[in-house]
C-alpha cells in the first residue's frame, strides 16, 4: 500500500511567496497539503484556499514551535505517512522533495532534513549572511558533538518525518519559538531515529522570512541547552517528559477552516 505524503506548511505572512512556493511542490509525489497560518495580517490563508489547500488559521500567533505543533498534529490525523515541512516563505526549495521522500522509501533514514551547508558554495551563492554560515557551522558541530551525529546543517528548516517518529517525539511539549527544531533532533538522538541530509539550494530573498541577529543569538542559546539536555538525557542523568517517548498524539485546540 502506498505511503500517504502529507506537506504541512507553517506560514506567517506568506502571501507574496506562497503561490509559487506551491507551484514549485512536486505534486505528483504528495497526497495532501496542510497550511497553518501564524494569524498572519496578510491574504496568507485567501490565497491558500483559493490554491485548494487545506487550512488551519490560529486566532492568535504562538510562534514557529507553535505552528510546527499544530501542523504536525493536523497531518497525524488526517492520515500522514510521511510529513514533510516546507515553509511557505519560499527559502527552502520544495523541487528537492523527491531527494527526502527517496531516503524515506528506501529505509535509509526515519527522518531526512534538506541540508544548505552540503554545499558551502551554494550557501554563498544563495545570500545566506555571514553571520548565519558561521553560527550554523558552530552550532551544527556542537550538535555533532553533544548527540554523537554528522549533520551539516542542524539550522535546517527542510524536514522529512516519518508517522512513527511524530508519534513518538513528544513534540507538543517543545518551544513555541525558533529552537523547536532542534529540541526534536535532540529528541530523536535520544530515541535512536536514524537521520540522513540531502541538498538543497540556499535562497534568501526579500520576500522570505529571516530572524535577527539578536534572535539568533538566542537561538543559539537554546540550541545549545536542547543539545546539552539531549546527552544527559542519554547519560540517565536528566529525566524529563521532553525526552520520554509520547503515548497518544494530543489534539490542537485551533480553529480549523478547510
Amino acid at each position: 500500500m502506498k505511503a500517504k505524503v502529507t506537506v504541512v506548511m507553517p506560514a506567517y505572512n506568506a502571501a507574496l511567496t506562497l503561490e509559487k512556493t506551491y507551484n514549485d511542490i512536486p505534486h505528483d509525489l504528495v497526497d495532501d497539503i496542510i497550511l497553518v497560518d501564524d494569524c498572519s495580517s496578510d491574504d496568507t490563508s485567501e490565497i491558500a484556499r483559493r490554491l485548494g489547500i487545506h487550512v488551519i488559521r490560529h486566532e492568535k500567533n504562538t510562534g514557529y514551535g507553535g505552528n510546527q505543533k499544530t501542523c504536525y498534529t493536523a497531518a497525524l490525523e488526517r492520515g500522514a505517512d510521511i510529513i514533510a515541512m516546507i515553509h511557505a516563505d519560499y527559502q527552502y526549495d520544495p523541487k528537492a522533495l523527491p531527494l527526502a521522500l527517496e531516503i524515506i522509501n528506501n529505509a535509509e533514514a526515519e527522518i531526512a532534513y534538506g541540508s544548505r551547508m552540503m554545499n558551502i558554495d551554494s550557501a554563498k551563492r544563495g545570500l545566506m549572511p555571514l553571520y548565519k554560515r558561521f553560527g550554523n557551522v558552530f552550532l551544527t558541530g556542537f550538535t555533532n558533538i553533544m548527540l554523537g551525529l554528522k549533520l551539516t546543517d542542524a539550522a535546517t528548516g527542510y524536514i522529512v518525518h516519518t508517522r512513527n517518529v511524530l508519534e513518538t517525539l513528544p513534540f507538543h511539549l517543545n518551544n513555541d519559538g525558533y529552537w523547536f527544531d532542534e529540541q526534536t533532533i535532540s529528541q530523536s538522538a535520544c530515541f535512536g531515529f536514524r537521520m540522513k541530509e540531502f541538498p538543497i539550494l540556499t535562497r534568501y530573498e526579500d520576500e522570505s522570512s529571516s530572524i535577527s541577529f539578536r534572535k539568533c543569538i538566542f537561538y543559539g542559546l537554546g540550541t545549545m541547552q536542547a543539545m546539552i539536555l539531549g546527552r544527559l538525557s542519554m547519560w540517565n542523568l536528566y529525566h524529563s517528559p521532553l525526552f520520554r517517548p509520547r503515548k497518544q498524539i494530543p489534539r490542537a485546540a485551533t480553529n480549523t477552516n478547510s
